[in-house]
């Protein structure tokens, strides 16, 4: 009697664990088909490898493998001309580096017109047009926009000085490119400070004009609005144009005078002319 209540007892663990067993499988697949929707419904993003900033990565100093890494991005938003391998970014073994010309923030992707060309620094001179050249002009807190220049904005320049005998104000050049504020060659459009020098890029001839004017009188800058592109033509003002007033020369009236001696000694009088 106890084999056979035995033998029942087993039969009857037997089918409850191929029950449950087979209840798992069904959760299991039933998981596995709505995992497998989703999958169909969800668009697959395609990604590609960008060239990033490993680190802060400061103006002017030299870019090396370690401070560039490759990140997935989505390939239909890579920046235009962005680099798609760390080679590309930093150039092959025993090539001369590139230059930053801006700082570069963590994460952010390298691209052309943050660094230099292979072998290029970043100084002025890479800055500079073919035929240019760079003046450094004196300014402050008056005569500078008060603190409010970045290289890369464009300035009208006016000279104050003496001119037959009067003060003038005068548009001596227009739309004039600024290079660098002090020893700052590229700005961040965040921090602007007072700058006692800005280096502008001009032609040789406005070099020798330039400073010219610096000598004989003051210069002082005017911003430009960044779509700004209309010619103010000539401008010149004296003191006449400020306070309306002109100057009315009078004629001299002509004095007469006689002279008499009394003794040794001689005395001038002035006497009312004669008419002509």
């Amino acid at each position: 009697m106890r084999i056979v209540f035995a033998l029942i007892l087993l039969i009857g663990l037997g089918l409850a664990g191929s029950a449950a067993y087979m209840v798992m499988q069904r959760f299991n697949d039933y998981e596995a088909a709505i995992a497998a929707e989703k999958r169909n419904q969800v668009p697959q993003i395609e990604l590609t490898e960008v060239a990033v900033a490993t680190r802060k990565l400061e103006f002017a100093r030299y870019l090396k493998p370690e401070d560039v890494r490759m990140v997935k991005w989505p390939a239909d938003a890579v920046p235009p001309g962005a680099f798609l391998s760390i080679e590309a970014a930093v150039g092959a073994e025993g090539q001369d580096p590139r230059a930053i010309l801006r700082e570069i923030f963590p994460n952010e992707p390298i691209l052309p017109g943050l660094v230099t060309n292979f072998g290029e620094d970043a100084g002025i001179r890479s800055r500079l047009a073919p035929g240019m050249r760079a003046i450094t002009i004196r300014v402050d807190v008056t005569t500078g926009v008060s603190g409010f220049l970045q290289p890369g904005d464009r300035v009208d320049i006016f000279w104050t000085g003496e001119s037959a005998g009067q003060t003038i104000t005068k548009l001596i050049f227009e739309k004039i490119k600024l290079i660098a504020i002090d020893q700052t060659a590229v700005g961040d459009g965040m921090t602007p400070s007072v700058a006692r020098n800005v280096t502008v890029e001009v032609s040789p001839q406005i070099v020798a004009e330039l400073t010219q004017a610096q000598r004989t009188g003051q210069l002082t800058l005017s911003l430009r609005g960044v779509e700004d592109v209309a010619e103010a033509g000539a401008i010149e003002v004296d003191q006449t144009d400020i306070t309306g007033i002109q100057n009315i020369e009078v004629e001299a009236k002509p004095v007469c005078t006689i002279r008499t001696r009394k003794g040794a000694e001689v005395i001038e009088l002035v006497v009312p002319c004669p008419e002509e």
